[in-house]
């Protein structure tokens, strides 16, 4: 609610309680002059019925002018204070409405019309809020129940193998080699999970806060590509870099980095097998950037592109262990690129997924 909004109701009920005190004012100046002018016109004798009324007015005109003006003060006086005390109890009962579960809009006398606007935009603000709260709540639940029954997967497998190792007296090398290679790997797995945990407390309980620098975003990017090779190679997958050379960036070293590592992830987890990842880096003016990465995968459907950047919420709505992490890491690239000043956006179609980041 704005002072504004008080200020403007407050005046209003001042206008029209002074106006209706000049009203009834000229009111009763009115009556009493035009009785005045009425009585005036004749001649009045003591046996009429009226005589002492009006000889007694006639010689008490000023006391009953001011005793009729006063009198009338005070019952307009009263009523306003009557209707100022009903609608402060209509606003008090608004007011506990905002905060309720109740899904009717607030309704207030048309002189607070204005304040009822107010009000109801709060109403709707808060639900809203109440609304996301609780969806995000339900979010990072339903994550650790996933992500506990992701722990336990390769956990019990690496229980397994290495229980086959220790039980199997008269195993071949070959193997020995296979169960300690499953087990190795399911165990880099349960670490990338656990990190994924830590990766959940850092992005809830800190602040994130830059520390400023100029890079040469050209060469970070060509660097960064290059240590991704691997883990393209392990999906077939294959880059192409178009770049401007010598682009220089003010922003967070390391917080760049983990734009560049959370967006390739998420390439990679999301591409077909075999396929081709596109980074495409522009200047942007004297001393921005524009970076955009596609890659080839399923289209993503528009209802769920608006929810990409959402703390916890992953396309992979089955949780399969090999797509997709916590759900984090487009949230935490949009929080550094929004700290940056820049944004950040995502289109799909034709089995295309474009990221583009503009700072």
């Amino acid at each position: 609610m704005t002072r504004q909004v008080y200020r403007e109701t407050s005046d209003a009920f001042i206008k029209e309680y002074f106006l209706y005190i000049i009203i009834y004012t000229f009111i009763i100046s009115g009556l009493f002059l035009a009785g005045y002018y009425v009585c005036n016109q004749r001649v009045w004798y003591k046996e009429d019925y009226l005589y002492p009324v009006i000889h007694w007015i006639h010689d008490n005109w000023l006391p009953v002018l001011l005793g009729g003006l006063l009198g009338g003060y005070v019952i307009i006086s009263c009523a306003y204070l009557c209707i100022i005390a009903s609608m402060l109890g209509k606003v008090a009962d608004a007011v506990d409405m905002l905060y309720t579960e109740r899904t009717n809009y607030i309704k207030l006398p048309s002189q607070l019309h204005e304040m009822e606007l107010q009000m109801n935009q709060v109403m709707h603000n808060v639900r809203q809020s109440r609304q996301a709260t609780k969806e995000a709540e339900q979010q990072k639940n339903d994550l650790i129940v996933y992500m506990a029954h992701d722990l336990k997967t390769p956990l019990t497998s690496v229980i397994g193998y290495l229980t086959l190792l220790k039980d199997e007296t008269q195993i071949t090398d070959e193997l020995r080699k296979k169960y300690l290679g499953i087990a190795l790997r399911k165990s880099e797995r349960l670490e990338e999970l656990l990190n994924e945990f830590f990766e959940i407390t850092r992005f809830n309980l800190s602040q994130m806060t830059l520390e400023m620098s100029e890079v040469n975003i050209s060469r970070m990017t060509e660097q960064i590509l290059y240590e991704f090779k691997p883990l393209f190679e392990e999906k077939g997958l294959t880059y192409q870099l178009d770049m401007e050379p010598d682009i220089f960036l003010s922003c967070d070293v390391d917080k760049m980095e983990r734009v560049y590592d959370n967006l390739l992830k998420n390439a990679v987890n999301y591409s077909y097998e075999n396929t081709e990842i596109v980074v495409k880096l522009r200047k942007n003016g004297e001393k921005g950037m524009r970076l955009v990465v596609t890659n080839h995968g399923k289209t993503i459907p528009k209802e769920k592109l608006s929810r990409l950047f959402e703390q916890f919420f992953r396309l992979d709505s089955s949780r399969a262990s090999k797509t997709g992490g916590s759900g984090l890491g487009l949230a935490i690239v949009k929080e550094i690129v929004t700290l940056h000043g820049g944004s950040i956006t995502c289109e799909s179609e034709r089995e295309q997924v474009i990221f583009t980041v503009v700072m």
